[in-house]
């Protein structure tokens, strides 16, 4: 005898809750193993799916005693809701877990990034100071074995041993930084600034005393350019050549290394090479950087006919092309003959070598290196010898002055530019 069509139905209903239990058990079965919580709570799920099938059993056993159609319908829908209801809730609890347990999961992995992120950031750090410091490797081979070793510690993973290895490899590299060289024999003692023409001499400030290798050049019968290796705008990989060359190809007299760029044995400038981003208008009207807003409050100084105007951001300057040069570099040094810069904070600037400066008096252009002195001691220096306006230029590995066939300082690495002294 055929079942009620009620009950036809009420079976499709259960055909269709089972497959959808099916899918719900293929789901905490991807999820098995991660807790004993989750553990726990599969079985009570699997429970809750046993009672189903002895409800249903009676269900069927019963049936044959139940004449109302109504009554099987309502009898089977609230079992069938009720164990809907209690999968569901089995499902979040085990989810929640699940998300829990990801979480911790989760911080614990963050910490362990973090930590490997911060010693391979303090080894490029240590690295880039390491190179900054000039000499040959064999001069510093010392400091380069630590640092082998800590990349060794970083190849095995021992972070803590890498970082105590950079801890003492940065103090070793600050002792070096901090040893005023010797000044040259027999160099002149000699406060002011030439009015013309290349000299090597010593200034004394309230910080200390300085040897300076300065030229002097007048703007009424020089004029001062930017050579650049590129045509035009380079991100990365871009050429660089000698302050020699750069000097030799604009048919110039003298010449001093640029501003900061990024050099190629620099780990953190990966994908930068050899570019810079300020702002740059070489000898052949280009401008470089010409869109960057980033760096457009860098101060620069523009040079036209026999006078120099300095202002204290880039974007005050416009495009004009009827200059001889804009030079953007960073900081201002020296504004109305007052000192702009007395430090920062950062550890470059902060440190002691060799720093390239260009400046003026009136109408006369100054470029050069005062040797053993932060970035800030410069201000000062140049405020002795009485010039009225300058900026910084690149320095350490970078440092170059040229004058007369030779180098006064460097030769340094190769550049993306320089400053070069031309003739009228």
């Amino acid at each position: 005898m055929p079942l009620p069509r009620t009950i036809n139905q009420n079976k499709s209903k259960q055909n269709s809750f089972s497959k959808k239990i099916a899918l719900q058990m293929r789901w905490l079965r991807n999820h098995l193993g991660l807790t004993s919580s989750i553990l726990i709570n599969v079985l009570l799920v699997m429970g809750v799916i046993i009672l189903l099938g002895v409800g249903f059993h009676f269900y069927q056993k019963s049936q044959q005693e139940i004449s109302s159609e109504q009554a099987i319908h309502s009898q089977i829908a609230e079992e069938l809701s009720k164990v809907e209801l209690d999968l569901e809730q089995a499902t979040a609890s085990i989810s929640a877990l699940l998300e829990e347990d990801q979480y911790v999961r989760n911080e614990k992995l963050q910490a362990e990034i973090t930590e490997i992120e911060t010693v391979y950031d303090n080894a490029v750090e240590s690295y880039e100071e390491l190179l900054s410091l000039g000499g040959t490797v064999q001069q510093n081979q010392a400091l380069y074995r630590q640092f082998s070793q800590t990349l060794a510690y970083l190849s095995e993973r021992d972070y803590g041993k890498a970082a105590e290895v950079l801890t003492e490899l940065d103090a070793e590299i600050a002792k070096r930084q901090v040893v005023v060289p010797t000044i040259a024999a027999n160099v002149p003692a000699i406060q002011e600034a030439p009015s013309s023409g290349s000299r090597r001499q010593v200034v004394t400030t309230e910080f200390g005393t300085y040897q300076v290798d300065v030229i002097a050049a007048d703007l009424n019968s020089t004029r001062v350019v930017v050579e650049t290796a590129s045509e035009g705008d380079c991100g990365d990989n871009c050429p660089v050549s000698s302050l020699a060359d750069f000097i030799s190809k604009s048919g110039g007299f003298a010449g001093i290394n640029g501003p900061y760029f990024c050099p190629a044995e620099y780990p953190s400038c990966a994908g930068k090479t050899n570019s810079f981003d300020t702002l740059i208008m070489n000898r052949h009207k280009k401008y470089f950087n010409s869109d960057n807003n980033v760096y457009s409050t860098v101060p620069a100084v523009i040079f036209s006919g026999n006078s120099a105007r300095f202002v204290g951001q880039s974007l005050e300057w416009g495009r004009d092309t009827g200059v001889d040069s804009v030079i953007a570099a960073q900081p201002m040094l020296l504004s109305g003959g007052q000192v702009r810069f007395t430090g920062d904070g950062d550890p470059k600037k902060g440190s002691v070598g060799s720093r390239s400066f260009i400046g003026t008096k009136g109408s006369t252009v100054y470029i050069g290196v005062v040797r053993g002195a932060t970035v800030a001691e410069v201000s000062y220096v140049l405020q002795a010898m009485g010039l009225e306006n300058a900026l910084n230029l690149d320095s350490g590995g970078s440092t170059a002055l040229y004058a007369d066939g030779r180098y006064l300082a460097g030769p340094g690495r190769n550049t993306p530019f320089g400053i070069v002294l031309v003739r009228k």
